[in-house]
């Protein structure tokens, strides 16, 4: 049986990102959300922006906890999870109108973050915005000795992952079409990167 999975973190950052998030998810559309984790923020999102449809995803194996974050939600706003691994070739999804995904870039490789933005510039509507939250290091430095110690537990845990570079973030969307609007500082030493695919 599945356990309704739990995050402190979710329940910390949930509010900050909101407030951010509500001013550019401001029109109705269909957020999909790529790696949704526990679900805790689908839920609270869709509760707070009923305007929006959000459509959780995540890897197979993280559905039923999200599920059950889900089912006790109850919202007609939020969709059944979808498992997605970001580098299937068939997405679950002809074109996307928005895109939401939160402390997921340092736990891939760089390589399936590649593949994330490939498969945006192949998906995304034009205009679409995306919402990217986590730590980000700039101009190669960290912002705190805690996201220097949590690099180092990433890194630890698997050589591949890792905090990623903003500047090379924003280099590699830029290169698929999709430009940054905004780079707002969130608690905790985080960032949410506000972008949209570009019209052409």
């Amino acid at each position: 049986m599945a356990y309704k999975p739990f995050s402190q973190a979710c329940e910390n950052n949930k509010e900050p990102i909101l407030q951010v998030i509500r001013q550019f998810f401001n029109t109705p559309a269909i957020v999909w959300e790529i790696g949704s984790g526990t679900g805790q923020h689908a839920c609270y999102f869709a509760g707070q922006l009923p305007h929006i449809v959000w459509q959780p995803t995540d890897r197979e194996e993280n559905i039923p906890g999200i599920r059950l974050w889900c089912d006790d939600a109850c919202l007609d706003n939020l969709k059944p999870p979808l498992p997605l691994d970001i580098t299937q070739a068939m997405w679950p999804c002809s074109r996307i109108d928005a895109l939401f995904t939160a402390n997921t870039l340092h736990i891939m490789s760089w390589h399936q973050v590649e593949v994330l933005f490939d498969r945006l510039a192949e998906k995304l509507n034009p205009g679409a915005i995306i919402c990217i939250y986590g730590p980000f290091n700039y101009h190669g430095l960290y912002t705190s000795h805690s996201n220097a110690s949590f690099d180092l537990w990433l890194k630890d845990r698997d050589a591949l992952s890792g905090i990623r570079d903003f500047e090379a973030v924003n280099a590699l969307a830029s290169s698929k079409g999709i430009g940054l609007i905004d780079d707002v500082a969130m608690p905790a030493n985080n960032r949410l990167l506000v972008m949209h695919k570009k019209d052409t």
